[in-house]
């Protein structure tokens, strides 16, 4: 049933240093009635950018973690339902009608998960853990908030029920083996960050068995060897993230004491 009162949309985005997506993101998301932009001070052009889009609020806000971030940009939002992108992301034609639809029919959902297409230098990876990749991006304002607990990978808690929306999210993840290695640390780094709350003490099995344990469940049970040498650089390097993660908790310890 269509709801007796058109649902307006605010989609937000949280960026940093993401000049190269900006620009593509924002007109991607015209469809909205509102675009929020939360900028974590870049260095390079993506606050100038986002300010000159007439349609666009850019704000600039000191970054704690993804979680903080997330949430600080929700309670900017205008409006009930929200779309949370990131920079990297894209909806197709079709996915942008679903999502109109969804949000305009009388339904108890107030959450929606989307499916995401992982592209690896503008050809999709079909494998490596991806392929049931899905993420909750559509949902109600009033029953959702991000828990502080997780800093990276950040978890939308949920009050009420969700559904899942049939077309696809395109993820531009991976550009270049540097860029990508980097985001690897910088969540390494933020991943720390959890181990240290909850008081782990890093050891041969954190250093080796954990990401060696990472790649072989991404390469060989999750099927990345199907995707050759695009299986291997995204295992190794997420098995990277997890070395680092334990590397850094190492540092930080090492400090406290």
């Amino acid at each position: 049933m269509i709801s007796s009162e058109k649902q307006l949309l605010t989609a937000l985005i949280i960026t940093h240093n993401e000049e190269q997506n900006i620009h593509s993101v924002l007109e991607n998301l015209s469809f909205a009635n509102e675009i929020i932009v939360v900028d974590s001070f870049s260095s390079d052009q993506t606050f100038e950018i986002a300010s000159s889009f007439k349609n666009v609020k850019a704000v600039q806000h000191t970054f704690e973690n993804f979680a903080a971030q997330r949430n600080f940009a929700l309670s900017l939002a205008s409006n009930s339902w929200i779309l949370f992108i990131d920079a990297d992301e894209r909806l197709t034609p079709e996915l942008k009608k679903e999502i109109e639809l969804v949000i305009n029919q009388d339904s108890k959902i107030v959450a929606f998960f989307m499916n995401r297409i992982f592209m690896f230098n503008h050809k999709r990876l079909r494998f490596s853990g991806w392929q049931t990749d899905k993420i909750i991006r559509l949902f109600k304002k009033e029953n959702a908030f991000y828990n502080h607990e997780k800093i990276v990978h950040e978890k939308l808690i949920i009050n009420g029920e969700t559904g899942k929306l049939k077309n696809k999210l395109i993820h531009f993840s991976y550009s270049t083996f540097d860029d990508y290695k980097q985001k690897m640390f910088f969540y390494g780094k933020l991943k720390a960050q959890e181990e240290l709350a909850k008081d782990t003490n890093p050891n041969f099995f954190h250093f080796y068995i954990r990401p060696l344990y990472q790649f072989v469940h991404q390469y060989v049970i999750r099927l990345g060897f199907l995707d050759g040498k695009k299986g291997i650089i995204i295992c190794y390097l997420n098995a990277l993230s997890v070395f680092e993660r334990f590397k850094e908790l190492k540092k930080i310890k090492n400090r406290i004491l």
